[in-house]
Order: structure tokens, then sequence, then C-alpha cells
């Protein structure tokens, strides 16, 4: 096989808690290897590999390679997003267990799409990642990139909370909820969805707001195109509220403090199955139709 001269170097990010990581990773590496690929993995892969094998943090894998082989699931594409996109690197997900929204790809497809990657036949999607800022009394205090969300939200015994929004500079609506989320497209099938969000394709050009569990039942979702500046502002006093960002990293928010969403200049390159659709994932997961 006449591999993409792009591709030297393949990262390798892994949930090793999956019991099939250690079935699937030495015999990986030995194919990479005899097609004249490097690897470098993470430390968490490293705990599979029988040996004195030193992983690497998901920083340095992402710096040092051309294509980001994933394994796990959701969750372990959204940590490795936030490396990935800002090395504009592209990501293949392989999911390890039962079928996600963004690990599309089966174990079963693991050779056959390497395959199609290293040969430059792969389809890529680019997918808007959200660029989040907290900032209190002017001072940055929080800055991340999310794939999906970012959540303001009550605690686990605080009260209803007040979250006032504004979008270009222009007041909307103060909430009264249990949150509010800002989700990209993709981030459409994850928490906002639950929150009675609407499903959005991953190209349009758009971010959703929705409030969890709003005392007021016309605070309905809205969608905003993907230029918009959207702000949010802790109205009242309230204890125990957090700013949780692609329901990974959680920070303590206080009075005062101000959130700041605006879509990212990094764009996630993601490797999607040729022959699998959108809807068919969705009809997949979703189990749309079925009895």
């Amino acid at each position: 096989m006449q591999t993409n001269p792009r591709f030297k170097t393949i990262g390798i990010i892994s949930r090793p808690r999956r019991s099939n990581i250690a079935e699937v990773v030495p015999p990986l590496l030995r194919w990479l290897e005899q097609r004249g690929l490097q690897a470098v993995y993470d430390i968490e892969t490293a705990t599979v590999l029988k040996g004195t094998y030193a992983g690497k943090t998901r920083h340095q894998v992402a710096q040092e390679s051309d294509l980001l082989l994933v394994l796990g699931g959701d969750g372990t594409i959204l940590a490795a997003a936030r490396e990935a996109a800002h090395h504009d690197i592209p990501i293949l997900p392989i999911n390890m267990g039962s079928l996600g929204f963004l690990t599309s790809f089966t174990v079963d497809e693991l050779y056959p799409a390497l395959e199609s990657a290293l040969a430059g036949e792969a389809k890529i999607e680019e997918r808007v990642l959200l660029l989040v800022e907290r900032t209190h009394n002017g001072e940055l205090l929080t800055q991340q990139r999310v794939l999906n969300d970012a959540v303001v939200h009550k605690g686990t015994l605080a009260r209803m909370i007040e979250v006032e929004l504004h979008i270009d500079g222009a007041f909307v609506c103060r909430y009264r909820a249990d949150g509010l989320i800002v989700a990209s497209p993709t981030g459409s099938t994850a928490y906002s969805l639950s929150a009675g969000g609407p499903i959005v394709q991953p190209g349009v050009a758009s971010i959703l707001i929705t409030p969890i569990c709003p005392h007021t039942l016309s605070d309905r979702p809205v969608v905003i195109q993907e230029t918009s500046k959207i702000e949010l502002y802790l109205s009242q006093s309230s204890d125990s509220v957090f700013l949780t960002l692609d329901g990974q990293t959680g920070v303590p928010m206080q009075t005062g403090d101000r959130v700041r969403i605006t879509r990212s200049a990094e764009r996630l390159k993601l490797i999607q199955p040729p022959n699998k659709t959108y809807f068919e994932i969705l009809r997949n997961k979703l189990k749309w139709g079925e009895a």
C-alpha cells in the first residue's frame, strides 16, 4: 500500500479501561511498524503494553503526530479534540464500545479505515469548535475550546440560578433555570438534546442555546448564527454554580463572572466512514423507527 507522505507519525490516544484495548494496541503498533510509520501514544495507552513502554502526554502526542487515532468513545474524542484542532491534524475515531455520535468507526473497520486515511482517500469533515472565556473584573480566568458545549449550571444542592444572556452586545433574556447550555451543531446530540434542544446537522452554521428546566415554560431553545458573540452573566448572588466544558472540565463560578462564547478560528478535522451517513448514525443511536 502506498501511503500519503504527509502521514509519517501516527498518534494513538485511548481509554485503557476498555477491556479490548490491550488486544487492539499491540498488533496495531506492529501493523504501523511494518509500513514504516512511527507511532506515538499517550500515557493511558502505555499502561496496556507489556514492558517498560513510556507514554507521552496527550498534548505531546498531538504535537508530534500527523494523524491522531482515537480508541474509545465520544468522551475520549472530546478530550482529543482539544489537542488535535490546535495542531490542525485529523482524527480517526474508533469506537471501542457501543456506537457513538462521534466515534462512528467500529473496531472491525480499524485497518480499512487506516488504509483509506493513509492513502489520502478518507472522507474528512470539519467541525466547528467554540472558544469559551470566563472573566472576572476584566481578568481572564478560564479559556478553552469545546467541541460539544459550555454549560452554566447549578450545583447539586443549589437553588435555581439566574443567567443573563446577551448576543452581539444586545440583551436577550434573563433565565431563571437550572442552567443554560451553549452548544455547537456537533453538540446538539449531547446535553442539549437531553434538555429538549433540536438536532442540528454538523455542517449547519449555527450555535444552539438551550435552557435547562426553565422556570418560565416559554423560555425555549433558540438557534443563532455561528458568527454571533454570546455573553452570559450571573445576574444575582448564587452559591454552587459551575461552568462545565464538554462535560469534562468544571470550574466554580461567582457572582460577577462573565462567560464569552464565540466560534473558534480552529476547526476539528474528523474522519468519517465513507458509506455511513449522519442520519444512519442518528437512526441507530436514537433507535428511530423501532417499535
